[in-house]
């Protein structure tokens, strides 16, 4: 084989294996967008979010409910895989995870994250809790309304108003 040919086989084998993680990427961002996962998650986290607290401590029980949140949505999004693309492999997919880890977009990344990276998954809790109890991020006091046109743009008829 010429260099040449040994190069366009590399450059063909990389891209197929790109297209691959592409596909599962896309797949992942179906399953999780399903509403079937969607209340699966939101059981669990209502089952467990009064045991978060905004503390730098972490209680021992954190432990048992993020291994039993590993336990059930990884599983669950293996199994979608698996009947999607009968041939995907976890531990080949994570593999190249880590590899790709700057291409993939963020709310997949971060919800990937919550079953490798304990305070990620403690965030996502916190965040949940916050919610769940009305303290919510506010931005309205930040809010600024600015008309884009002056007033004496307006017409002379339309500062007339009749008052009835």
């Amino acid at each position: 084989m010429e260099d040449s040919e040994v190069e366009n086989l590399a450059t063909s084998i990389s891209s197929d294996v790109d297209a691959e993680f592409d596909t599962v990427i896309g797949h992942i961002e179906d399953i999780i967008m399903d509403e079937e996962f969607q209340m699966l998650q939101r059981h669990f986290m209502d089952k467990y979010y009064l045991e978060f607290e905004n503390t730098e401590e972490n209680k021992l029980s954190y432990t048992s409910i993020f291994q039993e949140y590993v336990n059930l949505l990884e599983k669950y999004i293996e199994q979608q895989l698996i009947e999607r693309i009968p041939a995907f492999n976890m531990a080949t997919f994570t593999t190249s995870l880590q590899q790709h880890k700057d291409e993939i977009s963020g709310d997949i990344f971060d919800m990937l994250l919550t079953f490798t990276d304990f305070l990620a998954f403690k965030e996502m809790f916190l965040d949940y809790r916050m919610e769940k109890e009305g303290h919510g991020l506010d931005f309205s006091g930040d809010l600024i309304v600015t008309s884009l046109s002056k007033s004496s743009s307006l017409s002379p008829a339309s500062n007339n108003l009749r008052h009835f």
